[in-house]
């Protein structure tokens, strides 16, 4: 069958044309199966819940379920490199922050992952101020005190942090060298296994995020209403 050059024209267009629509009908489907989310901590930490929340929050406006995969180690970085390595069609992100993103590049020298190169960022999700927190029979009754103890007997002392390089470790490094003292440093695998710890009485001090002691926090200054005009409550918490 013999075609006219006009009715060609048209339908040879329209087959080019095919293949971007077929794309553009693909990127409109987006999200067409469950996003994996990888947490470069452990479980019932601070990145954890976060990442817990925001994902219900996407799940429903996505339309598709956020699965949240805790991959510890390394302060974050182990994590970090799975997420690099992963297919790039935006069906696994990563729950980072400063800590897998920043500091690891001065404290990883042979870090496989360049944070500027490899990663496209998605948004800022929260900013959270950290706290110096102690266990509850802990010496010291406040901030004053805290820094004349642990400049007296920092070789004594054990200071919890979720791995080198991540942001309790950060911060709380940061305090020592303020300090002028070199404590014990004790890694875990996450924020919440090395509160755990200090609650447990199994580690002296740390620093930590709001959502991570914030419970405590409100039950400490309820303890310390109640008690008010009593003797002086010591608190862990400063």
């Amino acid at each position: 069958m013999k075609l006219r050059r006009r009715q060609f024209l048209h339908l040879a267009a329209g087959a080019a044309a095919l293949p971007a629509l077929s794309r553009i009908a693909r990127a409109q489907a987006y999200p067409a199966r469950p996003i994996t989310v990888i947490v470069p901590f452990a479980a019932g930490g601070s990145s954890d819940v976060i990442a817990r929340i925001v994902g219900e929050h996407m799940s429903r406006t996505l339309g598709q379920q956020l699965i949240n995969e805790n991959i510890v180690g390394a302060g974050g970085t182990t994590g970090t490199v799975r997420a690099m390595r992963a297919n790039p069609d935006g069906y696994t992100i990563e729950m980072g922050h400063m800590g897998t993103h920043a500091a690891s590049v001065a404290f990883y020298p042979n870090l496989a992952y360049k944070p500027d190169v490899d990663f496209a960022p998605i948004g800022l999700v929260i900013e959270q101020p950290l706290m110096i927190v102690a266990r509850k029979d802990f010496p010291p009754k406040d901030l004053k005190e805290f820094v004349d103890y642990v400049k007296a007997n920092a070789d004594k002392l054990n200071m919890a942090h979720a791995g080198v390089g991540s942001n309790t470790f950060n911060f709380c490094v940061m305090l020592n060298v303020l300090l002028g003292v070199k404590p014990t440093l004790v890694p875990f695998s996450g924020t919440g296994p090395a509160t755990n710890a200090l609650i447990g009485g199994q580690v002296d001090y740390m620093c930590n995020a709001i959502p991570e002691v914030g419970s405590q926090v409100r039950r400490s200054a309820a303890t310390f209403r109640t008690r008010r005009g009593a003797a002086r409550h010591r608190s862990p918490y400063w």
